[in-house]
């Protein structure tokens, strides 16, 4: 009989407790919320950047292991990687072969190239590649941007146009974490493109002033 009684308080003081927790929904109050999983909203952890006493050079965020190679992103030919050449004495002239084999061909790479420059860089460069984009024409902004069809550009190894995509040059940013390395070497094939067709439209419309 008394652990029947017994049974009987412990249900019923039970039955109380969720009766009054149930009771507090949507009350006000300064204390603090009960929190049963207490790690789970108060975790230690850094902020990127932050101070970090535990690790000797004091830097939370930390290096990738030396000699690690990522899986994702890992390109084994250094010339496509890089756009430099074996020796590291200058630039590859033009674009690998292999890099239009990968894309489907020239054709789709250069459809490729257009979508990803769409994306990337009109931004800056605009559509036609004459570097009067909408943050170009910020007032006050940037200074003009060189032109695709610039001299200097027209002649310029496609090498180095894929190095100052991958890695940025002045005031332009690295792309080498946003674009794989297939699509900025399409995007090089692209900028061919438009300077391609820029030319045979003088050249026409100089042909046709002659007449």
């Amino acid at each position: 009989m008394k652990r029947l009684a017994l049974s009987v308080g412990l249900f019923s003081l039970q039955v109380s407790l969720v009766a009054s927790l149930t009771g507090c929904r949507g009350d006000v109050s300064e204390d603090p919320p009960i929190l049963l999983e207490r790690n789970m909203f108060q975790q230690e952890r850094y902020d990127p950047q932050a101070f970090s006493p535990f690790f000797e050079d004091h830097r939370s965020m930390r290096s990738p292991v030396e000699g690690t190679v990522s899986r994702e992103h890992y390109e084994a030919d250094d010339t496509i990687a890089t756009g430099r050449l074996l020796d590291n004495s200058g630039y590859i002239l033009t674009i690998p072969n292999a890099i239009a084999g990968r894309l489907g061909g020239p054709d789709k790479m250069v459809q490729r190239g257009q979508e990803r420059f769409n994306i990337y860089c009109t931004p800056c460069h605009d559509k036609t590649g004459t570097g009067r984009g909408t943050v170009a024409r910020v007032p006050n902004g940037f200074a003009k941007l060189p032109s695709f069809y610039e001299a200097r550009i027209r002649e310029m190894p496609d090498g180095q146009m894929f190095s100052t995509i991958s890695n940025g040059v002045r005031l332009m940013p690295s792309y080498g974490a946003q674009v794989p390395v297939n699509d900025r070497w399409a995007i090089v094939s692209y900028v061919r493109a438009l300077q391609m067709s820029q030319l045979a439209a003088n050249t026409t419309g100089a042909d046709q002033g002659k007449k």
